[in-house]
């Protein structure tokens, strides 16, 4: 019998989004294809500086030191490399002794069809395209937006924090706010409060996240999560209710109401941000790793 990933938590992530490829993407981008496989090859041995998703990459890997029989976590690298440009990568992989086994290399084809086959419940890539076809596919996908960490911010506790409409949840609610106003929005939630919200892209993802938190006791919870939204009263009702007939836990909940959220989302700590909007992301990104959840391309909202 075959490695079963099916019942653990599968993150996919590009090379780009894991390390800081930013120079030689620029020289792909500048120089072609050639001229990028040339400078990879060349600098076979030299070590990759970290990227956005490192710092949670690392940190969720940890959590599999609690379970040496039976992983909870597993990481797939999923590049647009080909096999020769790839052993820059697996060295820096080695080197910062990250435990990622799995990876595939499409030598520069669209990487997203291969995410279903490999079970996977998040992929994070610093490319738009990539991550626009898994939205489409129904994969919870986010572009990674340029970070460059100061200290090495590693903790035992794995920190999360998502936004709530077009994210966790459906976007519904988004398409009334944006297309009848503030008070027609109020009005369909507060009509709706004892409905269940549809799930949104990263509702499967907050399910598996909780399957992890149930297997430790509450306070020793290796991973916790922030909602941090711009709903205020009386909009929340119906957030809380929703989650609590998702049953799922999330440790600690923000209703700003139009408050910029990069303070609170800092103060939280979080290895990553997950937002929809870049007008909150645009702040987030300068003092947290931040990604940005794309709509579906069928979606109206692309069209607001």
């Amino acid at each position: 019998m075959g490695y079963d990933l099916e019942k653990k938590l599968v993150i996919a992530i590009s090379s780009r989004a894991l390390f800081d490829l930013e120079e030689e993407n620029k020289i792909f981008e500048d120089k072609g294809v050639d001229e990028y496989y040339k400078h990879q090859i060349e600098n076979e041995d030299s070590l990759i500086e970290k990227g956005t998703g490192f710092r949670l990459v690392k940190n969720l890997l940890r959590i599999n030191d609690d379970f040496p029989e039976d992983k909870q976590v597993e990481v797939i690298i999923m590049s647009r490399n080909n096999a020769a440009t790839s052993l820059r990568i697996t060295k820096s992989i080695e080197k910062y002794e990250l435990d990622i086994a799995r990876s595939a290399w499409s030598g520069g084809n669209d990487i997203s069809k291969y995410l279903k086959p490999f079970k996977v419940d998040l992929f994070l890539s610093a490319n738009e395209t990539d991550v626009q076809n898994a939205i489409n596919e129904g994969i919870a996908a986010a572009r990674i937006l340029p970070y460059k960490e100061n200290v090495d911010e590693h903790s035992t506790q794995v920190k999360i924090a998502f936004d709530g409409d077009a994210v966790l949840f459906s976007e519904e609610s988004e398409i009334i706010y944006k297309t009848q106003g503030l008070e027609a929005f109020l009005e369909y939630e507060k009509e709706n409060a004892n409905n269940a919200m549809k799930s949104g892209p990263f509702a499967q993802l907050i399910r598996v996240i909780s399957n992890i938190q149930a297997k430790y006791p509450e306070e020793q919870t290796p991973i916790r999560t922030a909602l941090i939204t711009a709903r205020n009263s009386p909009a929340h009702e119906r957030v809380i209710r929703t989650l609590s007939q998702w049953g799922v836990r999330l440790d600690e909940s923000f209703f700003l109401g139009g408050v910029d959220k990069y303070e609170v989302v800092q103060a939280f700590g979080a290895d990553i941000f997950f937002d929809d909007q870049d007008v909150h992301l645009e702040n987030t990104s300068k003092t947290t790793p931040s990604a940005k959840v794309l709509y579906h391309e069928e979606s109206i909202l692309n069209r607001i």
